[in-house]
Order: C-alpha cells, then structure tokens, then sequence
C-alpha cells in the first residue's frame, strides 16, 4: 500500500511542480493512486493545486485544509461517468444539477475555470479520461435533464425564438420575485456606490434609461423584449410617457399586463405578444430594448437594428442594452448556457453591434460599458436566492435551482474577469435635413432639478431640461 499511495502522490506532485508560480500547494494523498491521477488532471487543467478531491468512498487528495480554496466532490461513481460523456460544459452541467458533483464554495473554482487556457483545457481532456476510467468510470448514454432546452426548428427563426424565450421565462413569476428586485427588473442594475441595494440601483438604471432617452410626458415609447414591463411602469409613472411592449413570452405578458392593470396604467401602457420581426403599423418617439441582444442571434442583427430603425419617426431615439462578449469569446452552442439557461443565445462584440446599428440607418451617439454594474448585480441575485432556497425549491424544483445557481456564479465570474460586458448603445433616426435633434451634451443625463415632475400636457422647459428626477451624478467617477 505504501507503494501504490507513493506512485499517486508522484503524480500529483509532477502536475503540480508544472503549474505557473504561486498556484502549487503542498498535497496530501489518502487511500489510493488513481484517486491522486484524478486530481492531478483537474490540477493541470484548472492550473491549480489549491483544492481537495473527495470522492464518493471517502478518498480524499488535496492540500492542508487552510490552504484549499474549494471541495469537489463526487458523490457517486456515476458523476465521473457523466462527465466523460459529453460536451465538458453540458456535462458538468447535468452532473451538477443532478446532485452527483458538488463544489464548495463555487466561485473560486469557476474562477480558476475561467483563466484556463485553450492549450489547457485541451491537453487535460485526455488526462481527464484515463484518470476516469482508472477509478473505473465509463462514458454512458446521458439523458437529457428535464431543465434542458428541446428546442425544435431551424434557429433563430420566429417560432423557435419563441420557444427559447419560454424555455428561459415561463417558470412561476413567484421564483423571480424572490431573488428580483421589487420592480422585477431583469438586466443590469446602475451602481452609484457599490453599498446601493438592489431595489436603489434598480431604480437608478430605469431613470437613466430615460434620462438617455431624453423622455417627455406626452411621448410614445417602444420597449422590444419588454419583460415585465419595469422600464414601460418606471417610463409612464414618472415621465409621463405613453408605452407598447413587446415579447415572446405568454407568462411574461400576463405577468406585465396584470402589473400595468394594478397600477391605474391601462390605456397609457400595453404590453402585446409579438416578434420584433412582425410590423406594427406606426412608429415611436422612442425605442428601447433592454436584454434583448442575446436572443436576436448574428445572422440576425441587421434586421433587429432596421426594425428598430423603422419603429422610429425622424429625430426618434433608440437605447439599446445587451450583454457582449469579448472578441471571440461568447455562447458556443452544447455550453452549460445554452443548453441550460438561454438557448440559441448569443454574444456579440460590441463593435459589431455598433456596425448594426449603422448600417441601419441609425447614429450611435453614446456607448456605455456597465461590466463592473452587472458583476454587482449578479451578487445580489445569487446572494437573493440563497436565502430564499427552500422556498425557491419549492417552486422550480432542486436541479432547476442548481442550475441557476451555478449560472448565477459562472456568470459573476465573466463579468468580474471581463470575458463577458454589458453595453449601452444611444442612437438616433435623424431627420431627413440630418439634424439629430440632441443638445451638445450629454450633461442632463446626470442632472438634478427641481422642476415639477411631468405634467399630461407638456413639458415645462426644453426636452432636454431634466424634471423632478433624482440625481444620478457619479460619485468621483467620469463618464465612461
């Protein structure tokens, strides 16, 4: 035994004496080589030896306890099986919402992840498998999970489009509620101070929206891919503006008429179950869209920008705010996002969205880079939902809430390394003499004023004036 427990501490000591400066730890092996091969492929991979392997009959490889970032551990056999099974990211994905692998804690594991190299991941995958099979895992036949996508058609047509979106947003409202903020906003929040909560940082994103808008009571505004019809609610109540939202999902629709009902808005806001694609037969002042991006898909992007484009009148203002990967980075497809959490999404450089909106018609005035906004989000949303888990697994289930806790953690991770962005375009539709209808600056867009708040009859100064708006002027910070 001393032999054999000698031969697996070579091993993981090999792997560890190749990872870069400051990630090597010193190891302990307990009961077994092939347990100790395991470790070092995974070691190797993530370029760490930092961690402890369990495994499911207690075997455990790892460094002294005050010098391990995290546990993974397999609680069966069949967990290692899956993970040779299929794509890394799918796999690991079903074998996590299964409840066959645990990591503790999460993130600094995804982390490591995320800083793997291609070279890395590639030259592991090998080792990874024979370590496997050594502890006797063998790849099987794994169904997919119900909490996976079965999306059917030819992508990023109509009718599938709708089937991702349902897929993604037709769970019970009352497991959004718990981890969303009050005004059930689903995208990226605007962080004055990083001790905002949640609800203030909310409210601060929805008025800046407007603000960038330059909204004014009495005007039209169209917000594509509206949710649950936060920003539409926010637009009417304290801008005054009249609103038509769009989306693919029944359950979101319902969700946001019975809202607007609730709040006196009927007959000033109305929220339709509609494709951008498909022409609604007049145009707006304003457009926004908010989270939409990742839905539309490449191929797409230009038909999006022109129908936007064409929901505008001359002068008209477009704000549109989706996620962005860096240059090749995004959503590959068989990944754990896609195949869990947003099907057929992608990610597009910001640059190239920009191209889009250009070669629509439309003239980017602005472009604000929120990555470090959605990192702190993404915080409070996972922070949210741990504390409401029994209740939220009464809701969805536990393997659909591991695999948004897993999403909510992965995703935190891109955008505090910076694999992953968050942006928002300003453009306009400009007049057909070229006036694109905009003050010089952009000062009243961080403002605060006294005026009164919107009247239904007009606005009491220049559109550009800012009314009765809490400030939004960053603290010690320039804008980005």
């Amino acid at each position: 035994m001393v032999g054999t427990r000698a031969a697996g501490q070579e091993a993981i000591d090999d792997a560890v004496k190749q990872l870069p400066e400051g990630r090597a730890a010193a190891t302990r092996l307990v009961d077994g080589p092939t347990a100790g091969r395991l470790a070092a492929a995974i070691s190797a991979t993530i370029g760490s030896g930092s961690w402890t392997l369990r495994l499911w009959d207690g075997r455990v490889v790892g460094p002294d306890t005050a010098e391990s970032r995290f546990d993974l551990v397999f609680h069966a056999r069949r967990g290692l099986d899956l993970l040779l099974s299929a794509a890394p990211e799918r796999a690991f994905g079903r074998a996590y919402a299964e409840g066959l692998v645990d990591v503790e804690p999460l993130q600094p594991f995804l982390e490591l992840l995320s800083q793997a190299t291609p070279v890395q991941l590639l030259r592991g995958a090998p080792r990874l498998l024979l370590a496997g099979i050594a502890l006797g895992a063998r790849p099987v036949r794994s169904r997919s999970r119900s909490v996976e996508a079965r999306l059917r058609g030819v992508r990023h047509t109509p009718r599938r489009d709708a089937q991702a979106i349902r897929h993604h947003y037709d769970v019970p409202i009352e497991f959004y509620r718990l981890w969303l903020d009050s005004s059930l906003t689903y995208s990226c929040a605007y962080f004055r101070s990083r001790e905002d909560d949640l609800e203030t940082a909310q409210r601060a994103k929805l008025d800046l929206i407007c603000r960038k808008l330059r909204l004014q009571s009495g005007e039209h505004v169209l917000d594509i891919g509206c949710g649950w019809g936060s920003f539409l609610i926010h637009a009417a109540q304290n801008y005054g503006a009249h609103g038509v939202g769009i989306t693919l999902s029944p359950s979101q629709a319902t969700v946001a008429r019975q809202r607007i009902h609730e709040l006196g808005l009927d007959g000033r806001v109305d929220v339709r179950l509609a494709d951008y694609r498909e022409p609604l037969g007049r145009t707006f002042d304003a457009v926004a869209s908010i989270g939409m991006l990742e839905h539309v898909g490449r191929a797409n992007m230009l038909r999006y920008a022109r129908a936007i484009h064409a929901a505008l009148r001359p002068g008209g203002r477009a704000l549109v705010h989706g996620i962005t990967a860096s240059p090749g980075g995004g959503i590959t497809r068989g990944s754990f996002v896609d195949t869990f959490i947003f099907p057929d999404g992608e990610l597009e450089e910001a640059g190239f969205l920009s191209l889009q909106l250009d070669s629509a018609g439309l003239e980017v005035r602005d472009d604000e880079n929120l990555r470090e906004h959605y990192a702190l989000t993404l915080g409070h949303w996972r922070q949210r939902l741990e504390a409401q888990w029994d209740e939220a697994e009464r809701l969805v289930g536990l393997e659909r809430l591991r695999v948004w806790r897993l999403y909510l953690t992965g995703a935190e991770v891109g955008f505090h390394r910076g694999t992953t962005a968050v942006h928002q375009f300003l453009a306009v539709k400009p007049d057909p003499q070229g006036d694109a209808r905009l003050p010089l600056t952009r000062d009243d867009w961080y403002a605060s004023s006294p005026a009164s708040p919107p009247r239904p009859n007009g606005s009491s100064g220049p559109f550009w004036l800012p009314q009765r708006r809490p400030s939004l002027a960053p603290r010690g910070q320039g804008h980005g």
